[in-house]
């Protein structure tokens, strides 16, 4: 059997035509003198990514393809790479090129120093409205606050990890991912590279604020149950304030009779205050309920469409969640 390479680069794709060249380009030429290959993972895309992909396959040996038979995720992308890669060393990037390929030299430095995971810290998020980059920067301290686990900040899917690392990541089979908090709950040695991030080298993001949305609530739900806690808090808290406004109540009964004709307004913005909260704490219970069912279904991660370049289907190692199709 072939020895795995040195280092193993995994590009997730979706609808990126007009960068694809540009960031092939940047990869070969930051990976010519190493043992490296570069996996480009298709999630479905609708434009011309794949045929794209095709062609530089057929130039390049190193490059490897695999097509997901439609859009399961950016996550379930990375996945698909990290299940398939067969480097010492992984790196995740995404193909817009708002990451710099060229600070992978650094990440391998830093591999070769000891560390099992190497990850890039955005410093400046440009190209970026301020609405997204606020937003971004009370999410990660809010998510660090709340969880167990020590979640870099300002920090995102760039980054190298060690095939021990990788390993423990494919392992675990949860189907909401958030692989940045997965790799900080592995535990190993970690370390962050400081960079500025570049506006898109073309094109436009593929991360609506909806999917921006879903992400963050799998990071929540997947890395805290605080939620669940501050539901129970809030229970005990009107629990509190009933108590004493039934207590005021019965003594304004007993001493002031006449002044104890209540409206419709205290009593309506009573009802929906306590109803707002209770529907509140349904959703937070929700969310864990559903994942839980989601789990329990044991559908795959991703389906596989085609390879190329890559192992055949039937040789990838057990436990790796796909549904493989045809290979060559």
């Amino acid at each position: 059997m072939k020895n795995p390479p040195l280092l193993s680069i995994v590009v997730p794709v979706y609808n990126e035509e007009a960068v694809l060249l540009q960031c092939y380009r940047r990869l070969a030429e930051v990976s010519s003198d190493l043992d490296a290959e570069i996996l480009f993972v298709d999630d479905g895309s609708r434009d011309h990514s794949a045929a794209i992909l095709d062609g530089l396959a057929q130039r390049d040996p190193r490059v490897k393809v695999l097509l997901l038979t439609r859009n399961f995720g950016h996550q379930a992308a990375v996945t698909a790479g990290l299940h398939h890669a067969c480097g010492q060393a992984v790196v995740v990037i995404d193909a817009d090129l708002q990451d710099p390929p060229e600070l992978i030299t650094e990440f391998l430095r830093r591999w070769q120093q000891g560390y099992d995971v190497v990850y890039g810290i955005r410093t400046v998020r440009s190209g970026e409205s301020w609405f997204k980059r606020a937003s971004a920067h009370w999410f990660y301290r809010i998510l660090r606050r709340l969880s167990d686990v020590d979640i870099p900040l300002d920090v995102g899917d760039f980054r190298l990890l060690s095939r021990p690392v990788v390993d423990v990541i494919n392992a675990m089979p949860e189907h909401h991912r958030f692989l940045r908090g997965m790799a900080a709950w592995t535990g190993f040695r970690q370390t962050g590279v400081p960079y500025v991030r570049q506006p898109r080298a073309a094109g436009h993001s593929k991360y609506p604020w909806r999917r921006m949305w879903r992400l963050s609530v799998d990071a929540l739900t997947g890395f805290t149950v605080a939620p669940l806690r501050i539901g129970t808090r809030l229970a005990l808290l009107v629990a509190v304030i009933a108590a004493i406004f039934s207590v005021w109540l019965i003594v304004q009964k007993m001493t002031h009779p006449a002044n104890l004709v209540l409206g419709w307004t205290s009593l309506m913005v009573t009802v929906l205050w306590l109803g707002a909260l209770q529907l509140g704490v349904i959703g937070m219970v929700g969310e864990y309920v559903g994942r839980i069912a989601e789990e329990a279904r044991g559908r795959p991660l991703y389906v596989i469409g085609r390879t190329v370049n890559l192992e055949p289907a039937e040789s990838i190692p057990p436990g790796r969640r796909s549904m493989p199709g045809s290979g060559r």
